[in-house]
């Protein structure tokens, strides 16, 4: 069996990976390893519970509310909230932990778990390590040591986190949306009711597709992942934006009144500039993966705004932040995260704060976000090689450099080993679509040749 815990928690089809026997007996085990951790030492431990709208996080969100309870944590359940949502309560609560049930963007059959710490960060990889191997213990056999009486935790609905949530997002918003007609896509998911709220308190005018979950919907075209439906409603209701969530509402994607597309970078590069006109950009740094756009740093550097760049995922992005002290960083897929007011990224909080940039600039989105200019990215999968030598393979290094002097400055090369498949991911960027696809088919060839 392979390690539960991938870069984002644990995840599976529900059910059948991810069963109930599965989530009670993890939320266990993270009780016991916390405890013994010294997290709850001195006092009784809380929980803040939270997940999805889909169908199987009810017995889900179940199995975990009695793991956790039958280990003597006491549980707050919110229902359905976003991820941030849960992240944000956790610390605002004095949690000693949260859980969230929910798959993101994947498909309505996936479910997944991720645990937070106190304060609403992300649990330690050691920690997880631990949770892991202490549920393997005790699933072959080894009995757990089980509080009794009044030491069983006790469980209640805790209804004021939707109105706790938005009020901090409201709050922590440098203006408000007066005057803005902004459409919001939810995905079906978790932020349904909460963005909408959120918007419409902060004065927008708001116009709503995909925020009718019923439990199998969500993610099904819809939301960040499919924004055709809301490119259409943005211009037929004249909408200065349109804002797309997935399905626990941590990224979040735009459209402006044109419909054309605004993604992760060109966010970036917008909230990058407010805020150090604002003064909270620390460091005038920002935060992104290698995956960004090459035109996302050629705007920085024009700007004057410092890059670090970090693998692919928003937890690098994030332990880069917390690490040096900055403020703001993400992802292309539209995880943008606002260290100073979430502890994870948040698509709400994300488009709120977008929103209020075009607010108080008065200027459309379109002209915001032309601050970068997207190159032209082409990407290939080639599958079925050997992974492990792209970075020893002479060959393929010959290939790359030849490739990296036909492109020059404005052009750029990236080959990254799949870290779930027998893959290589080729991604090639260059000022001209057609020398993009072409150098990238010709890198794609040789990495056949040369790993296959």
């Amino acid at each position: 069996m392979g390690r539960l815990f991938g870069t984002d928690g644990v995840r599976g089809v529900a059910n059948a990976d991810l069963t109930a026997e599965l989530a009670l007996g993890l939320s266990v085990a993270a009780a016991h390893v916390l405890a013994e951790a010294g997290t709850f030492e001195g006092h009784r431990p809380v929980a803040v519970v939270g997940r999805d709208p889909r169908a199987s996080g009810e017995f889900l969100e179940a199995a975990v509310v009695a793991g956790l309870a039958s280990a003597g944590v006491d549980v707050l359940r919110v229902g359905v909230l976003p991820t941030p949502a849960v992240a944000y309560l956790t610390g605002a609560l004095g949690a000693d932990l949260g859980v969230m049930l929910s798959a993101s963007h994947n498909a309505m059959p996936d479910n997944g778990i991720k645990f937070f710490a106190r304060g609403g960060h992300k649990l330690a990889d050691e920690l997880e390590d631990r949770i892991e191997r202490t549920y393997r213990a005790h699933a072959t056999g080894e009995p757990w040591d089980r509080p009794t009486g009044a030491g069983v935790g006790r469980v209640r609905d805790y209804d004021q986190g939707f109105d706790n949530y938005v009020a901090h997002l409201i709050g922590v918003l440098p203006n408000r949306l007066d005057g803005l007609k902004v459409v919001i896509d939810g995905a079906h998911g978790a932020a349904s009711r909460v963005s909408p709220e959120a918007f419409s308190r902060a004065g927008a005018e708001v116009v709503t597709i995909g925020t009718d979950p019923d439990g199998l919907n969500i993610n099904h075209e819809c939301g960040s992942t499919h924004l055709d439906k809301l490119r259409a409603a943005v211009v037929e209701h004249g909408a200065d934006l349109g804002v797309a969530h997935d399905g626990d509402a941590d990224r979040c994607l735009a459209v402006d009144a044109t419909g054309a597309e605004v993604d992760g970078d060109q966010i970036l590069a917008v909230l990058a500039l407010a805020m150090r006109e604002a003064g909270s950009l620390r460091k005038n740094t920002v935060v992104a993966t290698v995956m960004s756009n090459l035109g996302f740093k050629l705007a920085m550097e024009r700007e004057g705004v410092e890059l670090v760049q970090t693998s692919v995922g928003d937890r690098y992005v994030l332990e880069e932040m917390k690490a040096n002290g900055f403020a703001l960083g993400g992802e292309q897929s539209g995880h943008v995260i606002v260290l100073d007011h979430a502890t994870t990224g948040d698509g709400t909080l994300t488009g709120l704060m977008l929103a209020a940039r075009v607010a108080a600039s008065g200027r459309p989105l379109r002209e915001l976000a032309g601050v970068m200019e997207r190159l032209p990215q082409v990407l290939i999968n080639v599958r079925d090689v050997d992974k492990s030598r792209v970075g020893s393979s002479q060959e393929l290094a010959e290939a790359v450099a030849d490739a990296e002097r036909e492109l020059g400055a404005t052009g750029r090369v990236l080959l990254r080993s799949s870290g779930t498949e027998p893959l290589v991911r080729v991604m090639v960027e260059a000022a001209d679509i057609e020398q993009a696809r072409a150098v990238a088919q010709r890198l794609a060839d040789v990495v056949k040749s040369a790993l296959g």
